[in-house]
């Protein structure tokens, strides 16, 4: 039977002619202009959603004075943020994953209490975190023992940092897509380039706007202020831009001015600048086996039988 021109075969070749595909520089910039416009209209209605969720992943008041109110907590959680971001470096994860595993380690520090004196707790739970997030946002995810590289004080075995993972996993009620301030970055940016004021490499604007969202994981007192807050006043100090002379409502009706202001000034004031510098990457040696060791842990660090090793 014949075939009906209903299911003739479509011609996939392009039609456009040389003068539809290139066009000269006015044009681009227009193109690129109207592009912008596009992105905002489409990004509109799912940038109120994300306004929505970072509310409800705030950390509660009183869990955060717990873990502010704790100075050895607060002495160890730099120290394992440091080691996290030399990793992140080493291996040149997405900016993402620096601030996720950070934002699961702040999650859990603020409602479970490690145990004093001992050190590796924190360093597997580090570990852990940086796994996770990285199974999150990366395409290519090194192995566990890889994973363990930029001198750790003690290294584990697979085994031992997947139950971690799933203590850290039940403890963020397996809601693991967490709201932060890379989902607003590139609405902001296309804000104030549209909006504001013109911004002619809109990729550099987020990488340093990135770096100084990064560099934010180092210092506690920026738990204070939502994921938005942070991502707006990254935004201005990465273009130079003072808030007291910007229009805040450029970005979002909803984006909270006094705290964007505290927000901007406390980057001010603290220099807060990337701490870990990007490097080459360079393939991984395998970590040392040097003296393994049985430790405790589980759900209260002593339950099951795990390996440790220290380095």
């Amino acid at each position: 039977m014949p075939m009906s021109s209903d299911y003739s075969t479509p011609n996939l070749y392009c039609n456009e002619v040389s003068d539809d595909v290139v066009s000269s520089n006015a044009e681009t910039c227009d193109q690129d202009f109207h592009a912008t416009l596009d992105f905002l209209s489409d990004e509109e209605s799912s940038i109120i959603s994300v306004f929505d969720s970072e509310i409800d992943q705030m950390l509660e008041l009183e869990l955060l004075h717990r873990l502010r109110g704790n100075p050895s907590i607060i002495s160890a959680r730099k120290d394992a943020v440091n080691w996290m971001l030399k990793v992140h470096a080493y291996y040149q994860f997405r900016p993402e994953t620096a601030y996720l595993s950070v934002n699961y380690l702040d999650c859990f520090l603020s409602s479970h209490t490690l145990p004093k004196g001992k050190g590796w707790p924190l360093q597997l739970l580090s570990v852990a975190c940086l796994a996770l997030a990285a199974k999150m946002e990366e395409t290519s995810v090194p192995l566990l023992l890889d994973l363990q590289v930029k001198e750790p004080r003690f290294l584990f075995r697979p085994k031992t940092v997947q139950r971690m993972e799933l203590f850290v996993m039940s403890n963020l009620k397996w809601r693991l897509r967490r709201t932060t301030p890379f989902d607003f970055v590139h609405y902001f940016i296309a804000k104030l380039s549209c909006l504001g004021s013109p911004l002619k490499d809109c990729s550099q604007v987020f990488s340093r706007a990135s770096d100084l969202i990064i560099s934010t994981c180092q210092v506690i007192d920026f738990l204070d202020y939502p994921p938005s807050s942070i991502a707006a006043a990254a935004v201005l100090c990465a273009t130079d831009q003072y808030v007291d002379d910007q229009e805040l409502g450029y970005f979002h009706k909803r984006v909270r001015k006094e705290f964007v202001k505290k927000c901007y000034n406390l980057m001010k004031q603290t220099k807060c600048i990337l701490a870990h510098v990007k490097q080459k990457k360079l393939q991984p040696m395998p970590p040392s086996t040097v003296g393994v060791t049985d430790a405790a842990i589980g759900i209260s660090f002593n339950v099951h039988k795990t390996g440790v090793t220290r380095t």
